[in-house]
């Protein structure tokens, strides 16, 4: 018997997210985008993820290909673009959530912690 004829193809999916989340300020930049008030411009995620251009850039770009953000063209005094969450990444919030909630009161694995 081959392994995959057993494997629920919802673990795939959930690698796939987890893949895009675990990389560099993805998941940050999702969770400011849920808190923020309003739609937000590339220099105020910049600002608050503290990160380069570059990577905000491509981290932007990955997110909405998969349609958890949405890109805003405005054109008012000068033509810029705005940031949302979609409602696909609005279901996510819960979870981003719960892991940072988690996260903040986790204690390393005596493992992790003989390592550090």
């Amino acid at each position: 018997m081959h392994m995959n004829e057993n494997c629920n193809p919802t673990y795939g999916k959930v690698d796939e997210i987890l893949e895009l989340l675990t990389k560099s300020k993805s998941l940050h930049l999702l969770m400011e985008l849920d808190r923020a008030e309003k739609p937000l411009r590339f220099t105020q995620i910049k600002r608050r993820v503290q990160a380069s251009s570059t990577t905000v850039s491509r981290r932007l770009k990955e997110l909405e290909e998969c349609g958890l953000i949405a890109r805003d063209q405005h054109a008012d005094k000068a033509p810029s673009s705005v940031y949302v969450l979609t409602p696909e990444g609005k279901k996510l919030s819960p979870v981003m959530q719960s892991l940072y909630e988690w996260a903040e009161n986790w204690s390393m694995s005596p493992a992790m912690a003989a390592n550090s």
